[in-house]
């Protein structure tokens, strides 16, 4: 059946009308959700739901504002020092610290010359690929020397433990040895029973490491 000219002409007005309005539905089901730390950094308001788990290294890259100066996020990176730029009060460290930790940190010296009350938004954008330094184990374990931490997890005594190929035959599960220094440069020792952690399931009791961490797996003093 032959179609009249202006049968023709109506049907293709109606397809130019309709493909403009399906390539924005397309875009729209393909465009992904915006994930990205700066919207989240811009959005938030309170500094009790910044990240309290996950601690900065080098080469981290973060999202920064201050709420009451009504300003967009900046852009900060963690150098090599372990130390970010912050604006207005220069070089900060940030290696070792959460993101909650930094904000806390940062507020009272912003409070002391710029702000009456200072609201520190900080956020992760991207996780450095970057080993966070290095932790130090010896005793009886499988494998003695020194462990990278991995960029992109929560490394834990358990976590160094498996990574030295576990504990060796004679090895004293209860009294784990984790040795940090501290802000002054002096050791403190904690004792770890890792049966806590892993047959008991106490997860909590698990400590996260940090750079220059010493582990000292000792023997058992009666083996049988």
């Amino acid at each position: 059946m032959m179609l009249s000219r202006s049968v023709w002409l109506f049907l293709c007005v109606a397809l130019l009308a309709v493909a403009p309005l399906r390539a924005q539905r397309a875009t729209l089901l393909e465009k992904p959700p915006q994930t990205d730390a700066a919207a989240v950094v811009a959005a938030t308001t309170s500094m009790d739901v910044l990240d309290s788990t996950r601690r900065l290294g080098a080469g981290d890259r973060l999202s920064y504002r201050v709420v009451e100066e009504r300003r967009d996020p900046v852009g900060l990176m963690v150098a090599d020092s372990g130390e970010v730029e912050v604006p207005l009060i220069g070089r900060v460290k940030a290696a070792g610290r959460t993101c909650k930790e930094l904000a806390l940190a940062i507020r009272p010296m912003l409070e002391k010359e710029y702000f009456y009350k200072a609201t520190v938004i900080i956020g992760l954008d991207a996780v450095s690929a970057k080993a966070r330094g290095r932790v130090y184990i010896s005793g009886q374990v499988r494998s003695q020397g020194s462990i990278d931490i991995p960029p992109d997890e929560r490394f834990t005594l358990s976590k160094a433990i498996l990574k030295a190929g576990g504990f060796a035959d004679f090895a004293n599960h209860h009294k784990v040895k984790l040795i940090r220094k501290n802000a002054n440069g002096n050791a403190q020792t904690t004792i770890v029973d890792l049966d806590l952690v892993t047959v008991h399931g106490e997860l909590d009791k698990d400590p996260e490491l940090q750079p220059d961490d010493t582990i000292i797996v000792p023997e058992k003093f009666v083996n049988f």
